[in-house]
């Protein structure tokens, strides 16, 4: 159950932070978003790391595909820094090309996506093609694969700066599909599987109610309500029972370090 700010009283659940960095903590969310078994579309930055601490805690048989057509079923022996590098390649189950592993979306195989944005809306939609300011509108790469991943995975996660210019209510470019006008919208579309799960922040963790619409389901330690609602550019449903983030745990810690020794995706 969700409710609008105006039924619940703002507060605090911010606690003090503890020995790690906003990075490991994202990293420590969005592997708990990883299930045993699952095939998961990997991605690049903190999405990588994730799949490593999954892998190494409570996802041993979990199936990373990239976007280059790489599939690998243990993680890359070391650090990466695109989908390409020879530890990528060297002990990947398969090495394909790109429709090799979109085919697997479009058969319903992949059931997990990590999404990264310049925007996304109160129903989950996506941008990354263009943004539009003062200064007019700056052109962004585009879809890549994001769009297929949005459309066919059987639900995909987002990570993305907590702000109100990155979280508006309605994206001024609509590349990938959430849930697009609300409730019913992706079966109207011929998208009959799939949606927005989360979108992990720089401040929360946002879910989603069955009309579509994201809610606040939990705030980061040492980060206020108000200071969340107030970089929302909508009026943010909150959670009957909002929640404190879960802080890393020892092992996610651990797997998180032991593989991002110097913190070059997670300081």
């Amino acid at each position: 159950m969700v409710t609008t700010i105006s039924e619940t009283n703002t507060r605090q659940l911010g606690a003090t932070s503890s020995d790690y960095t906003l990075g490991e903590l994202m990293v420590a969310i969005a592997a708990r978003e990883i299930q045993e078994a699952e095939v998961v579309f990997v991605g690049m930055r903190l999405p990588l790391i994730a799949f490593v601490v999954a892998k190494r805690t409570h996802a041993p048989n979990a199936v990373g595909l990239f976007e280059n057509g790489v599939i690998r079923s243990t993680a890359a022996p070391e650090l990466i820094y695109t989908m390409a590098d020879p530890p990528n390649i060297r002990g990947a189950t398969q090495c394909l090309d790109m429709l090799g592993v979109m085919s697997l979306l479009q058969s319903g195989r992949v059931h997990l996506g990590f999404l990264g944005a310049a925007e996304v809306d109160r129903l989950g939609n996506l941008n990354s093609t263009e943004v539009r300011g003062p200064k007019g509108r700056t052109r962004l790469p585009g879809s890549g694969g994001a769009c297929d991943i949005a459309s066919l995975a059987q639900r995909f996660v987002v990570l993305l700066e907590h702000s109100r210019e990155r979280l508006p209510e309605r994206v001024s470019y609509l590349t990938s599909p959430g849930y697009g006008d609300g409730q019913g919208w992706r079966q109207r579309m011929g998208l009959p599987r799939g949606g927005p799960a989360a979108v992990i922040t720089t401040k929360a963790v946002l879910r989603f109610a069955d009309d579509g619409e994201a809610y606040l389901s939990s705030v980061h330690p040492g980060i206020e309500l108000d200071e969340v609602l107030s970089n929302t550019g909508w009026k943010l449903r909150i959670a009957e029972h909002v929640s404190q983030t879960s802080e890393p745990s020892a092992a996610e810690l651990k797997a998180i370090r032991d593989y991002d020794k110097d913190g070059f995706w997670t300081k």
